[in-house]
């Protein structure tokens, strides 16, 4: 990366962000980032404008502009959300959402994922096993439901209204309970996993393709710092298509100030498959390219990454440079009461990496991506000593 220091401010810079496996379209990440910036400008005493969403051809995107007492920043945030991803996954009747499911999961067991996973963050683990466990367990239920009768020798004809109960059971009870914890959703989301791991599914190469093309659009944007940032699955996402773009054109980023951030990124969900040959060689490209500064944002209580663990050597890469860790604490960033009330959900744990703080902490998302500050900076950022504006 070009030697810059942190106490000189970004006068304009080009976002790429990346969104986690949400369904949500441009639109919707869009209100997300005005009501974060709005918090973020109450905390850090900055005002940020955030334009209207519009669509070009390098994808949908709006436009920022931050004023300090000392500096102004302006920048372009462009959206790469995989919304039609999600939708590719879960537009599926319950029995093929489920059957699939299953079948991904298999796929991560016997390409050496949960091996994987346990050996370097065990938590992630138990996230992977959870929803396949949990819905293992109400399908049971549903059959000794079904089974009842029978168990306690009653006529066969007393199965028709066992069974019907037990699919009212898993259906009307079940179902939606389980929507409050995302499980089928998940399912979805490790269904991805698999297809970025094995790149095979035609839909997920030409939608990656078409997000390569308008990636290449937006680095012809003028800027002092491009900002690549990804939150979770997103990172996968992201390592896929700047990877492709350095294989096609080694020099596509050669004279540019480039950050490539992760924020509770997953890319070894991904990379720990044995398929995963094409995204842990773009995981080391990007590594490797000199204009780039990699860096992940880890948070200890957050269980859907992986907690300090080196993804590049982990990829692969051991004699590349690695990519620098910034550890937060979401605690910090929020309120006792506010943290009090999200700490046992672990997808909206999750979340907050990229929604507004309620307080200065070492990490803000957009005081990252609109703010003066160099990107980079934020790796060095403690509780003790957070951003100075």
């Amino acid at each position: 990366m070009n030697q810059q220091t942190a106490a000189n401010p970004v006068e304009r810079r080009v976002v790429l962000h990346f969104p986690g496996f949400e369904p949500l379209d441009p639109k919707a990440h869009h209100a997300r980032y005005v009501r974060s910036a709005n918090q973020s400008a109450k905390v850090w005493d900055v005002k940020f404008d955030v334009s209207g969403l519009r669509k070009g051809d390098a994808g949908s995107f709006f436009d920022t502009n931050c004023t300090t007492t000392d500096a102004r920043t302006s920048g372009r945030v462009f959206i790469y959300d995989h919304n039609e991803l999600v939708h590719h996954f879960t537009d599926k009747s319950l029995i093929r959402r489920l059957a699939a499911g299953y079948g991904a999961a298999a796929s991560v067991v016997f390409q050496g994922g949960l091996f994987g996973y346990f050996r370097h963050a065990w938590r992630f683990g138990l996230f992977f096993v959870f929803p396949f466990l949990f819905v293992a367990v109400a399908i049971a239920l549903s059959l000794l439901i079904a089974a009842f009768p029978d168990l306690l020798g009653f006529q066969r004809w007393h199965l028709l209204w066992s069974t019907v109960l037990a699919v009212l059971f898993f259906t009307s009870v079940f179902l939606p309970f389980s929507r409050r914890l995302h499980t089928l959703h998940l399912f979805a989301d490790w269904e991805l996993a698999v297809a970025l791991a094995n790149m095979e599914d035609p839909f997920v190469i030409q939608w990656l393709e078409r997000c390569k093309n308008s990636v290449r659009e937006a680095l012809n944007e003028e800027a002092d710092e491009y900002l690549i940032t990804s939150h979770s699955m997103g990172s996968s996402v992201a390592a896929h298509v700047i990877g492709m773009l350095i294989e096609e054109e080694p020099r596509i980023l050669a004279g540019k100030r480039v950050v490539f951030v992760t924020l509770g990124g997953a890319i070894l969900q991904c990379a720990l498959l044995r398929p995963a040959t094409k995204l842990r060689a773009r995981v080391g490209a990007i590594a490797r390219a000199k204009d780039v500064f990699f860096l992940e944002i880890h948070c200890l209580t957050d269980v859907i990454h992986f907690y300090k663990s080196r993804v590049v050597a982990l990829a692969g890469h051991p004699d590349a440079p690695q990519a620098a860790i910034a550890t937060i604490r979401m605690r910090n960033m929020l309120t006792t009461e506010h943290y009090r009330k999200i700490r046992r959900d672990f997808l909206r744990v999750h979340r907050q990496y990229v929604l507004g703080p309620d307080l200065r902490a070492a990490f803000d998302f957009t005081l990252m991506t609109a703010g003066p500050l160099p990107a980079a900076a934020f790796a060095h950022f403690t509780q003790e000593r957070t951003a100075q504006l």
